[in-house]
């Protein structure tokens, strides 16, 4: 089953860019002021307000996933024609797409055990062969074309390089 794409947390805010955590354990940079171009965002549009001012859009706060501004109210009547308001908010499948990597939170462990291996004289074949994977496999992760599970990086540390894996929290 595929994930549904969420944003967890917003790592920092500069300028118009936003810098977010994504459930897929993805950082990405949301540039709203390529976005609001590419948009043609003009006066008189509801995002115009976060394009004008740099502390209005500043504002925003996650609700359910989605990029949610409650400075900018949304009204409506329903089917029985009730007012209704909500807020404006952007959501985080559509924001996913048009944002890009960020390199500058990326994990390097791809670049990691391609020098390990190096180091230590390994094909990715015979990494392979050590860690009960597949060269396909350390390919791709060398590459950072896929992403791994703890359990797999202990056996590439542990059983492909004869070393001990240390994870610390910063």
């Amino acid at each position: 089953m595929r994930t549904v794409r969420r944003i967890i947390k917003i790592h920092e805010i500069k300028g118009y860019k936003m810098y977010c955590l994504f459930n897929t354990g993805e950082s990405r940079i949301i540039d709203f002021e390529k976005i609001f171009t590419t948009w043609k965002i003009k006066q008189g549009d509801l995002e115009y307000k976060l394009l004008e001012s740099v502390a209005e859009f500043q504002k925003v706060e996650l609700r359910d996933g989605a990029l949610t501004w409650k400075n900018i109210e949304i009204e409506w009547l329903d089917e029985t024609g009730k007012r209704v308001v909500d807020y404006y908010d952007l959501d985080s499948i559509v924001m996913y797409e048009l944002s890009e990597a960020d390199p500058s939170r990326g994990l390097e462990i791809g670049l990691m055990i391609k020098q390990a291996r190096k180091d230590l004289g390994l094909t990715q074949e015979e990494l392979a062969a050590k860690s009960g994977t597949s060269k396909h496999y350390i390919s791709r992760l060398e590459n950072n074309k896929s992403g791994i599970e703890l359990a797999t990086l202990t056996r590439i540390i542990e059983g492909g390089f004869g070393r001990r894996l240390q994870i610390k929290i910063l």
